[in-house]
């Protein structure tokens, strides 16, 4: 039976620097389970320059907690072999595992090197601002502890065309190497007028021998943990040729069912169809531009037209390839792209991304689990899990949308046969109390709904013709259907990532 998906991000930027990351994935991997999430993603494995890095200051993709490296065995979230367990009941309980891969630069080498660079204007990558020099830049890695296991390659600054510290000075500044080349690729973002340089070591895609090793570290990592497919990291800073390219390769080599979705973080709506045009429509891109819709609609309050929603959004234009998110790791408070959706919102931009039939939905660790650190933010699972258990219960059939009101607004799905008891009937409003009289078709005549999130008591009952009028208070959402909330899920999980 066909289910709908649902993805769970499983990390955010204030994890414990215990080790134990892994070991709570195996916990939790039955309750995801029960909920109707069927694939998680997990944060970079790989050994970061500390043991307390998040994975993104990557220092050796070979390591995933096997050699005493950058400061211990395990990596912030435990070792290889509990990684490999946790995966493993992953698999059991019928969840694919997605890996965070970062394979826009390097960071923690070994040594420096002097080698000549040019300094660029940071706010304009093309425009070089000093001549030749030469510098001492951290770029020099042999991993002498894992000792050539797993691959003999070692780097050193003729495979990165730009780093960002010149150690000799003691001096930050964004550095292009100087050599044949060298230069930035065109084929990246044009933010910035080239946005190939993020940070650290930046890999160098116009070198044949990078290009070969980082596919073959692509599917060594595949194979060993035995993922079901790739989150790619910052993919606008990565030469758009080697990201289709590496696609390609892996899904040749796992099948097409391997699965991507990459890191585009652009609200600009052209710039993503332009990417996707280059990477032949073969991976999913996260909606940012729904996510800061969401953003404008919890600071604008009332003053926001509900109907407008959906304008200008990637899961408008490009359903199919559409991952939706509320917020992340990234958007969280604090971080660099902070962004985040404010807590009155949170339920109501729930609804719109699990509740619809469009789009891959993603919730975010920092809602479901909570964030910790300085500044804490509890777990709104309360709230999540019927909005869950809705999905993977109700939200099913044909979808009929009831967008004429500025505050309030609503849809239906009118259930299939093939999910008995499905059909539900969605209300946001984020203003006063409000309702809509919507038809959620004669076949549930005569059957009694109730407000499956308990935002609203009471009961209806939908007349002869399959309507009714489904009230919600201000400021929520109410979700009407079928009280489903003892009945347990099996959701295996299948091809279609559509719902």
């Amino acid at each position: 039976m066909k289910k709908n998906h649902t993805m769970m991000q499983f990390f955010e930027w204030h994890i414990p620097e215990h080790g134990k990351h892994w070991e709570d994935l195996a916990i939790l991997a039955p309750e995801f389970h029960s909920h109707g999430i069927d694939t998680v993603w997990i944060p970079p494995a790989c050994k970061g320059i500390t043991q307390d890095d998040n994975g993104y200051g990557v220092y050796d993709g070979y390591d995933l907690g096997e050699f005493n490296q950058k400061g211990g065995i395990r990596t912030k979230y435990g070792t290889k072999v509990e990684l490999l367990q946790a995966i493993e009941i992953c698999h059991y309980e019928g969840i694919q595992v997605l890996a965070d891969v970062v394979m826009n630069h390097k960071a923690g080498a070994e040594k420096t090197e002097a080698f000549d660079v040019v300094e660029v204007d940071p706010n304009n990558r093309q425009e070089v601002i000093s001549e030749p020099f030469e510098i001492d830049g951290w770029t020099k890695f042999d991993f002498p502890v894992r000792n050539g296991k797993h691959s003999n390659f070692r780097w050193n600054y003729r495979h990165f065309n730009g780093t960002d510290y010149d150690a000799r000075r003691g001096r930050h500044g964004i550095y292009r190497i100087c050599g044949e080349n060298r230069e930035w690729s065109e084929n990246v973002d044009k933010e910035f007028g080239n946005y190939d340089y993020l940070m650290f070591a930046n890999i160098n895609y116009h070198i044949k021998a990078v290009y070969d090793e980082m596919m073959h570290w692509g599917k060594w990592f595949a194979e060993t943990t035995r993922c079901n497919g790739y989150r790619l990291d910052a993919i606008k800073h990565i030469n758009h040729d080697f990201i289709r390219d590496f696609v390609w390769q892996m899904r040749e080599q796992f099948g097409d069912d391997f699965y991507f979705v990459g890191e585009f973080w652009n609200a600009d709506f052209d710039a993503k169809q332009a990417f996707l045009n280059q990477v032949d429509y073969q991976i999913h891109l996260f909606d940012v531009g729904l996510h800061y819709r969401f953003f404008d609609a919890a600071l604008q309050g009332k003053e926001f037209d509900l109907r407008t929603i959906f304008d200008g959004t990637l899961v408008e234009a490009h359903p199919l390839h559409a991952v939706t998110f509320v917020d992340n790791h990234d958007s969280q408070p604090g971080e660099s792209l902070e962004s985040w959706v404010g807590d009155w919102f949170k339920p109501l931009a729930y609804a719109l991304i699990l509740l619809r039939e469009d789009g891959f939905p993603c919730v975010f660790y920092g809602d479901y689990i909570g964030i910790r650190g300085d500044d804490p933010i509890p777990s709104k699972k309360e709230q999540l899990d019927p909005l869950l258990d809705a999905r993977a219960h109700l939200a099913y059939g044909e979808q009929i949308e009831y967008f004429d009101h500025p505050s309030t607004i609503g849809w239906v799905r009118r259930g299939t046969d093939e999910h008995s008891g499905s059909g539900c009937a969605v209300v946001l409003s984020n203003d006063q109390d409000g309702f809509k009289h919507m038809a959620v078709g004669v076949e549930h005549s005569g059957k009694t709904w109730v407000d499956v999130t308990g935002n609203h008591e009471g009961k209806i009952t939908i007349d002869d013709n399959g309507e009714a009028e489904f009230p919600v208070r201000g400021g929520t959402v109410s979700v009407w259907g079928l009280d489903h909330s003892d009945r347990p899920v099996t959701l295996p999980f299948d091809d279609d990532q559509s719902s």
